[in-house]
């Protein structure tokens, strides 16, 4: 039996996977505040994917999945310490009502990507 293949490659990129946790009455507030920062965020050359998700049960409780062309550590030298996170920050994380949940993903071969027109829909 041959030794099992990488699952990725450095250069194929990562996801970030984050969670917020907020008041439901702070939910307006919240998504005027991140969306300057999700509009610079996705102008990035090395950001391929974001989309924002709601949890029905809660809502208070948003994520959001970034897809991104390098690394993890590219991602946090070179990306998060970009000043337009700065005032998003400030604004929003008084608002939670408990911890942000952030986690890095490497991503799989080509084989393991999908996705079809309608999903922009």
């Amino acid at each position: 039996m041959s030794a099992p293949q990488s699952s990725s490659t450095a250069d194929s990129g990562m996801s970030l996977h984050v969670s917020v946790y907020i008041d439901p009455s702070n939910r307006t507030a919240f998504l005027e505040h991140f969306k300057p920062c999700f509009e610079a965020v996705r102008a990035e050359k090395e950001c391929t994917f974001f989309e924002v998700f709601s949890d029905p049960d809660d809502e208070g409780h948003l994520s959001w999945v970034e897809n991104w062309s390098k690394g993890k550590e590219w991602f946090m030298a070179e990306q998060i310490t970009k000043d337009y996170y700065k005032p998003y920050l400030a604004a929003t994380e008084p608002m939670f009502v408990k911890p942000r949940e952030a986690k890095f993903y490497e991503r799989m071969e080509r084989d393991w990507v999908f996705s079809k027109a309608e999903n922009l829909k």
